[in-house]
């Protein structure tokens, strides 16, 4: 029964056209210690999204690598999350720890490009940010890098439901150059 949904719903998104963007972001060989000596599979991450606010994130364990691969991709559709995006960049600065990888995303304005690397730069393409200055600390774990990266993106607040709850303005809390300037006289 749940086999036929799953056929149904991705039939249905194949139906609208929903054109995901899939990066690899990481493939790494794993070892299983047996009794007769090692047993070695491929882990790969995979980060998945619409250039428009979804991202997802999957992760696939096989024998073989394109098997990994179709693994953890059916797993970054069923993860993808909606993320609150404001314009090109993201509405505020944030940082997220996961494991022992720390990730600062910080707003940038417009023309500056994706200032990140490796499963960073990968997560943050995929769901549709164009501007942003990113440092990673600690940890350099692609894996919980870019899980750090997509719990910091989980943290974004919608900025006119964060203007609504300090009472003030979406102007006053929306990045700097967002902002229009009103005229004073004198």
């Amino acid at each position: 029964m749940a086999e036929r949904r799953n056929v149904r719903s991705r039939e249905r998104n194949e139906e609208r056209g929903e054109e995901l963007d899939e990066r690899v972001v990481d493939i790494a060989r794993v070892a299983k210690v047996i009794k007769g000596g090692r047993r070695f599979a491929f882990r790969t991450t995979i980060v998945v999204g619409d250039n428009r606010g979804r991202v997802g994130l999957g992760v696939g364990k096989s024998r073989a690598v394109p098997d990994a691969i179709r693994k953890a991709t059916e797993q970054a559709r069923k993860n993808l999350k909606s993320v609150h995006l404001s314009g090109t960049t993201i509405p505020h600065e944030v940082i997220a720890e996961y494991g022992g990888a720390r990730v600062m995303l910080k707003p940038a304005s417009p023309g500056t490009g994706v200032i990140a690397g490796g499963g960073v730069r990968a997560v943050l393409e995929a769901a549709g940010v164009r501007d942003i200055l990113t440092k990673s600390l600690g940890s350099a774990n692609v894996l919980n890098v870019v899980n750090a990266t997509l719990l910091a993106l989980r943290q974004l607040k919608n900025p006119e439901t964060e203007a609504a709850h300090r009472r003030k303005e979406p102007q006053e809390v929306s990045p700097f150059w967002t902002r229009t300037r009103s005229k004073k006289n004198g």
